[in-house]
């Protein structure tokens, strides 16, 4: 753009007018003055590409509307947001916006962790800017700190709550003593769960949003088939009031982090101390703790999702991808220099909760501890419940590689002396991690 034009409208246009297009439009419109103040041009919305243009969408205007989004996306726009999420149409939609010379903006978690690569490669060749912070958490500024304030630290971890539906659960059966299937028809009917329930419950959801904070701490690439995922649909009652009697809260848990040369990154339910920062986060809220060597511990906490928080994140890409458009700047790329091999998650070094049935007889508490020396697991706390037909064990573990963890349960569940192996978890956040 040259001296002359620098009053020229910037152009945006919309793939995808749901909740989050339509409160991305409202914005355009409601906020035009705080926009082109903030950018130095006017920013104005010139088409929205839907599904179905013959629904009314309060709060867009009807002359934007269109159900031609190949159309949209090659229109030669200033920038292009995607909202409309999945992996396709919206890749190649991207694919031609950027082909076009637009920006993207986009929200789409399962589409940068399934094939991001391809994203920042077209954003490179083409010249123009790829920025996703609505992708993960929602409102939250937490993908550009990652990607530019941090820039200069070396982050060593990244532990989240990143789902609000599977904590607005967690909580529930925590605080209310609700159990999962209740609480899951809850969800349901409070419209928290995705068309497809098992991306919230079963860990998707979470592990696309793992696969991105990994990628941007790390520098390093990472995709989904990378991140081991386990859901909370196996969290039991007993579970959580186990966690109760040790002080501890029952959350999903994103975790990314640096171990044997290389990055882990994994999603599952884990107990962790009532004591520490995330444990506080209840309902649907998400919160994301950062550890980093120069920098320490941080947490970034507030809505991950609905329609005004993700349309906030949204707007402030779009801001800075409109500055750029004036300046002649580019925002970051692709940051993979470290190229750190991802490694399985029996690398990661954790700590378990274990409950077992066992038979009340001598010699029961020697056989499992040897159970666990045997694979180099060392015993941090065991508890006693009940007495004879009802006896039970809860043993905690110090830390140990998730491989040797996973082979101690193994050995466990053939013991004799072992009945049955109720509850496994890992335990996460104890001072000494």
């Amino acid at each position: 753009m040259s001296s002359g034009d620098l009053r020229r409208p910037l152009t945006v246009a919309l793939l995808g007018g749901g909740t989050v297009g339509a409160s991305v439009a409202r914005i355009l419109t409601d906020s035009a003055r705080d926009l082109e103040e903030r950018v130095g041009a006017p920013v104005v919305l010139t088409a929205v590409a839907v599904r179905d243009a013959a629904k009314e969408r309060p709060g867009i205007d009807p002359s934007l509307v269109t159900d031609d989004a190949a159309a949209v996306a090659s229109s030669g726009v200033d920038v292009v947001v995607e909202v409309m999420g999945g992996i396709e149409p919206a890749r190649s939609l991207i694919l031609a916006a950027m082909e076009a010379g637009s920006s993207v903006v986009t929200a789409n978690k399962a589409l940068l962790a399934a094939d991001g690569a391809t994203l920042y490669e077209a954003a490179e060749r083409n010249g123009v800017d790829l920025y996703f912070e609505a992708a993960v958490a929602g409102a939250i500024p937490l993908l550009r700190p990652l990607r530019e304030s941090l820039a200069g630290d070396r982050v060593t971890r990244v532990l989240g709550i990143v789902n609000g539906t599977t904590n607005f659960m967690l909580t529930k059966m925590d605080e209310e003593g609700v159990d999962y299937d209740e609480v899951l028809a809850e969800a349901g009917r409070l419209g928290y769960l995705e068309a497809d329930p098992s991306l919230d419950v079963d860990g998707h959801d979470a592990a696309a949003k793992a696969a991105i904070l990994a990628e941007l701490a790390f520098h390093t690439r990472v995709t989904l088939d990378d991140v081991y995922c386990e859901g909370i649909s196996r969290v039991t009652s007993t579970d959580i009031h186990a966690a109760q009697a040790m002080g501890f809260v029952i959350k999903l848990l994103a975790v990314a982090e640096r171990a044997d040369g290389g990055v882990v990154v994994r999603v599952h339910p884990a107990m962790l101390p009532r004591s520490h920062p995330l444990a506080s986060v209840r309902g649907a809220f998400n919160a994301v703790f950062v550890e980093a060597e120069a920098a320490g511990e941080m947490m970034f906490y507030g809505r991950g999702a609905g329609g005004a928080p993700t349309a906030s994140a949204v707007l402030g890409d779009v801001v800075a991808a409109a500055r750029n458009r004036l300046s002649g700047g580019r925002g970051p790329g692709e940051s993979t220099y470290s190229n750190l091999p991802v490694l399985p998650v029996g690398a990661a070094m954790t700590r378990y909760y274990v409950n077992l049935d066992v038979a009340d007889r001598p010699g029961v508490l020697a056989s499992i501890a040897s159970a666990f020396a045997d694979n180099g697991v060392s015993i941090q706390v065991v508890r006693q419940d009940g007495h004879g037909e009802n006896a039970g064990l809860i043993v905690r573990t110090h830390r140990a590689s998730d491989a040797s963890l996973r082979r101690t349960v193994e050995q466990l569940s053939g013991l004799d002396t072992v009945k049955r192996v109720l509850g496994v978890m890992r335990v996460e956040g104890e001072a000494g991690e």
